[in-house]
């Protein structure tokens, strides 16, 4: 109890001194319930106990932050981004390196942080269908979902590249363990585009956001579509039709990166290490089904054992997955989406 109080005082004064200095943070994420999730766990939370004020905003993704750095008019502090897309934007200087001597990844999978972007949950691109037609167990395999006649109906698929091309070479029948060799050329995400072609037809949208995604199985615009684990979870809450496999899954996390010459970077890499603590990523499941990316989160009590069985990171489902490659990212995401968007004009 005097350990509880004492840090219930050090926290209120910590909170009040930054309340004092003025101390602010801009974020930008996805919106929708992802960010809603974000908020009610992390931002808020952490908000209150250090005292920064939080702004928040909704983004288009790094094409934004591009635009801040390269006009030199930067008022993101924090960007929640796609860890692939975060690791090319570094590489293209659009993003500080981040402060481990603040921000502490002691307990953090060591493959869920880089020096430009800190992990803030763990995701699954997965496909998804509605179970009133093709039933509980439905479709099983990329192949699957490719299948136009076993499988007939009105589909979605990404409108961008990140987690596009993985799915069409598996539908082609590249093993999971193969997929980035064969990506590692242009032949490679040629042929990953011509089986998207194959399939083009019967694709009724090309969806843009994890919002828009959710939206389609919720107003049964589409029976089946590809995109993110947790927001089909939350619109299945809703009252969707909708469900999915973690079977040939693309596991990945998002992450938080701070622009280029932010306008509050110190008070950016304080707040990150706030809500990298395991006290604030073990609500993160209470909101939207995203595993926490530090592991000291399974160990406080908050996440019981049912919980954790449904999420992206249980050692179950990440066997049943394929892991996003930032190298391959990093080298080829801006040719391969100049293909992909070429593609989607023919």
């Amino acid at each position: 109890m005097k350990q509880k109080t004492l840090a219930t005082i050090v926290a209120s004064l910590l909170a009040t001194t930054a309340m004092a200095d003025g101390k602010q943070v801009t974020i930008a994420s996805w919106g929708g319930s992802y960010q809603e999730a974000q908020s009610k766990a992390l931002f808020e939370p952490a908000a209150i106990a250090t005292g920064i004020e939080v702004k928040q905003e909704s983004y288009g993704g790094m094409s934004d932050v591009r635009l801040q750095v390269e006009t030199g008019q930067v008022t993101l502090d924090i960007v929640a981004s796609g860890s692939g897309s975060a690791a090319r934007a570094g590489a293209e200087g659009l993003l500080e390196e981040l402060d481990y001597g603040v921000i502490d990844v002691t307990d953090f999978y060591p493959t869920l942080y880089s020096k430009y972007c800190v992990g803030g949950d763990v995701f699954s691109t997965v496909f998804s269908w509605n179970p009133e037609i093709y039933g509980a167990d439905g479709l099983s395999s990329w192949a699957d979902f490719w299948d136009v006649e076993k499988f007939p109906g009105r589909r979605a698929y990404r409108g961008g590249v990140a987690g596009a091309l993985e799915p069409a070479l598996m539908a082609d029948g590249v093993a999971p363990e193969d997929v980035y060799s064969v990506l590692g050329s242009e032949e490679g995400i040629e042929r990953a585009l011509d089986k998207i072609r194959e399939l083009r037809p019967f694709i009724d949208v090309f969806w843009t956001s994890g919002a828009q995604h959710a939206q389609l199985m919720k107003d049964g615009e589409v029976d089946m579509t590809t995109g993110w684990n947790g927001r089909f979870d939350n619109a299945a809450k809703d009252g969707a039709k909708v469900t999915y496999t973690f079977n040939q899954a693309l596991l990945d996390y998002d992450c938080f990166g701070v622009p280029k010459g932010a306008p509050n970077r110190d008070t950016a890499m304080a707040f990150l290490a706030e809500i990298s603590k395991p006290e604030y990523q073990d609500d993160l499941p209470k909101y939207i089904t995203y595993g926490p990316t530090n592991r000291a989160a399974y160990a406080t009590g908050v996440i019981d054992a049912a919980t954790a069985a449904a999420l992206p990171s249980s050692p179950e489902n990440a066997a049943l997955q394929l892991p996003i490659s930032l190298e391959w990212y990093a080298e080829w995401e801006t040719i391969a989406a100049e293909m992909y968007q070429e593609m989607l004009t023919e």
